[in-house]
């Protein structure tokens, strides 16, 4: 086989795996009277699946989640709380059952999230990167 072919099946080979996401691919918002600047991955992944349910400072933390069905919701439930969407809906389903909690509320898109965390004190949530994000504070997402 030709080195320029051997190049070419390769270059073919790298565009089929699938994109792997990242954190830079989502960003993680908060009410602005949250006095936090960043959240550890591990901590992030606690308050959306309540687990801990205060900031630092003591405010109640108020998650909100996307739908399902958003590809933000399937990034941010791989890269944050590292499972997937079945583990994540098979958790809530015990937690329900157990009496132990209830997931976040639900919204259909960045716009709604965003309008959400703007609105309630103690909130935060996740969008695409390529969300505006007026009216919001911008948490870094530290790995850890």
């Amino acid at each position: 086989m030709t080195r320029t072919i051997r190049r070419l099946l390769v270059g073919l080979a790298l565009l089929s795996l699938p994109t792997l996401v990242t954190a830079g691919d989502l960003v993680l918002i908060a009410h602005p009277s949250v006095k936090a600047t960043s959240v550890p991955r591990s901590q992030a992944a606690r308050f959306f699946l309540r687990q801990a349910t205060t900031w630092p400072d003591g405010e109640h933390v108020k998650p909100v989640d996307q739908v399902r069905t958003t590809s933000v919701r399937q990034d941010f439930t791989r890269v944050v709380l590292k499972r997937t969407l079945a583990e994540v809906e098979s958790f809530w389903t015990q937690a329900i059952f157990s009496g132990r909690a209830v997931p976040p509320p639900q919204k259909k898109n960045d716009d709604e999230v965003l309008a959400y965390v703007r609105d309630t004190p103690g909130a935060i949530g996740y969008v695409d990167a390529s969300a505006s994000l007026d009216g919001v504070k911008k948490l870094t997402l530290e790995e850890d």
